[in-house]
C-alpha cells in the first residue's frame, strides 16, 4: 500500500472519529421529537419534529408558559414511559386554582390566548410542591395533564427539556411559544 493511500484512509478516520465525537456532543444538549396526540393543539400538531435544548434546566429552573417534555409514568405498548409534551402553568410553591373554565396562579387570572376553545375542565386548588411543575396541555378538552393523578405533579429532574424549535413541517419551522 502507497503512502498516499495511508495518508488518505487516516484522513478519513480521523474525520469519522469527528463525526461520531460531534454527534455525541450535539446529542447531549438538543433531542429531536416528534408529537404524537392533539393535546397541544393549536400550538403544536400531530407529526410536528421539534427539537428540545436538554441543558435549559441543569443551568435555569422551569417557568410559566414554557412548553416541555417530560418522562411520565405512562406505558406506551412497548412497555417503555411515555414522554409527553405539555406547558407548563406553575412552578414549586405556586398555587393553582381551575374554577368556572379559568385558571388562576397566586390569585392572578392566567391570560392563554393560546388554549384550543376556553374549555378548561376540573375544580382545583393546589400548591404546588418545591421541586415539582404543574402542565397544562393547549388542548385542555383532550389533555391527559397535571390535571390527573396519572400525571400530577412533573418532577424537575423527570424534564427532558425544553421546546425551542419546530423542524417540520416546512412552513412552520421556526420557534414555539
Amino acid at each position: 500500500m502507497s503512502e498516499k493511500v495511508k495518508k488518505e484512509i487516516i484522513e478519513w478516520i480521523k474525520v469519522f472519529a469527528l463525526a461520531i465525537v460531534f454527534a455525541f456532543v450535539i446529542t447531549q444538549f438538543i433531542k429531536p421529537t416528534l408529537v404524537r396526540g392533539d393535546s397541544m393543539y393549536s400550538t403544536l400538531e400531530e407529526g410536528d419534529y421539534l427539537i428540545i435544548n436538554r441543558m435549559s434546566y441543569k443551568f435555569g429552573e422551569p417557568e410559566p408558559g414554557d412548553i416541555i417534555v417530560f418522562e411520565s409514568d405512562l406505558q406506551q405498548e412497548d412497555g417503555t414511559s411515555k414522554d409527553l409534551v405539555k406547558r407548563v402553568i406553575g412552578v414549586g410553591g405556586d398555587s393553582v386554582k381551575i374554577e368556572n373554565s379559568k385558571v388562576y396562579v397566586n390569585g392572578k387570572e392566567l391570560n392563554e390566548p393560546y388554549i384550543h376553545n376556553e374549555i378548561t375542565e376540573g375544580d382545583i386548588d393546589t400548591v404546588i410542591p418545591k421541586g415539582k411543575v404543574f402542565v397544562l396541555g393547549d388542548n385542555r378538552e383532550i389533555s391527559l395533564d397535571s390535571r390527573y393523578d396519572s400525571v400530577g405533579f412533573i418532577a424537575d429532574e423527570d424534564i427532558l427539556g425544553k421546546v425551542i424549535i419546530r423542524l417540520y413541517p416546512f412552513n412552520k419551522v421556526g420557534t414555539v411559544e
